[in-house]
């Protein structure tokens, strides 16, 4: 009888271990003077950096969601590590941390080499550009678990700031104001109703629509925005800007996200004609339809990241984005609201879209 192999069982030893020496190069591109081991060890080590006084630990953890779908249907896999990576470090650049590193979690019933050396070159990439190191991670093959050709992404991010440079909102007053910085798209959000439209109206991923210019696949597939360099290049900046509150938005729109970072009694009013609206987003609002009420609370209709500064570092806070590469815009202010006044409706909306 012959014996029966863990390959036969489903599971690849030798196509992970060829994995991990194709993600070895990738990872030492994302290299950070505190890291202290490779990948391939058991554990990652990174030390804390020198020069932060009471050093606070930062860390964050998510995925990619019902996004890796459209990926699958489109074999569209190089973006989605950006998006994975974006996830994670975008929530920990809040507490005005400094990204140290990130480690990823890829699940798929059966290895396929190059399609995972696809996700991990992205993931690797997106590391590369935020200043984190790319420390480590876990490919696990699982038979029977996924379908064939999908997988799923799971990753985590660690940073540090020092306790009296913790951007936390508890300082942020009536008056303040609210600087955004653009989205790409839905980034990482929504997806489940973005498919379910389309699914509606008999839509397909690879339709090529004039208002988008491309395929609403390709639209779709855009990467989440990273927003590292542009937050550092503010908390960092010297003189000092007082940073008084940050906040990534992601599931739950503007209505879901900006509230947690105000104290009590604190709300924001936005202005919707200050900034713009993806094209994608006015896409699936007209297609659906959706309604606007619900394009708020599912979508972050335009705006990834905002900051909220006291009026006198408004200019120097934009000088400091625009040195990046970024667009601020004046999108809002801080606002006076009954403590009762539920958590959604303490982000009052004015003025129109934008075209």
């Amino acid at each position: 009888m012959k014996p029966i192999t863990y390959r036969d069982a489903g599971v690849d030893i030798d196509a992970g271990d060829a994995l991990v020496e194709r993600i070895k190069p990738l990872a030492a591109r994302t290299r950070i003077p505190e890291v202290l081991s490779d990948v391939g060890g058991f554990a990652g080590m990174c030390r804390i950096p020198q020069g932060i006084e009471e050093p606070i630990l930062v860390s964050g953890t998510d995925g990619v969601g019902t996004k890796l779908k459209l990926a699958f249907q489109l074999d569209a896999h190089d973006g989605v590590g950006q998006d994975l990576v974006a996830m994670c470090v975008n929530d920990i650049l809040t507490c005005g941390a400094r990204p140290l590193f990130f480690l990823d979690y890829f699940a798929t019933g059966k290895l396929a080499l190059e399609q995972a050396t696809r996700v991990v070159a992205g993931i690797a990439r997106a590391c590369e550009q935020s200043g984190c190191a790319l420390l480590g991670g876990e490919t696990a093959e699982m038979p029977g678990m996924y379908p064939p050709g999908e997988y799923d992404l799971a990753g985590f991010a660690v940073g540090v700031v020092g306790r009296k440079k913790i951007v936390d909102g508890t300082r942020t007053e009536p008056g303040d104001v609210v600087i955004g910085l653009g989205s790409s798209g839905l980034h990482s959000n929504g997806y489940s109703l973005a498919r379910k439209v389309l699914d509606a109206r008999g839509v397909k991923a690879s339709a090529h629509v004039m208002e988008l210019g491309r395929s609403v696949g390709d639209a779709l597939m855009t990467p989440t925005r990273l927003y590292a360099k542009a937050v550092r290049a503010v908390v960092e900046a010297s003189p000092a800007i007082d940073v008084r509150a940050m906040s990534h938005i992601t599931g739950g729109g503007l209505p879901g996200n900006l509230p947690r970072v105000l104290p009590e009694g604190l709300g924001m009013r936005i202005d919707l004609g200050s900034f713009s609206r993806p094209a994608i987003i006015s896409y699936l609002a007209a297609l659906g339809p959706v309604d606007e009420q619900e394009l708020r609370a599912t979508f972050n209709i335009g705006l990834g990241y905002v900051l909220v500064v006291p009026k006198g570092d408004v200019e120097r806070a934009q000088a400091s984005l625009r040195s990046v590469g970024e667009d601020p815009r004046v999108v809002g202010e801080i606002i006076r609201v009954e403590a009762s006044r539920e958590f959604e409706k303490r982000v009052e909306f004015v003025g129109s879209p934008a075209k």
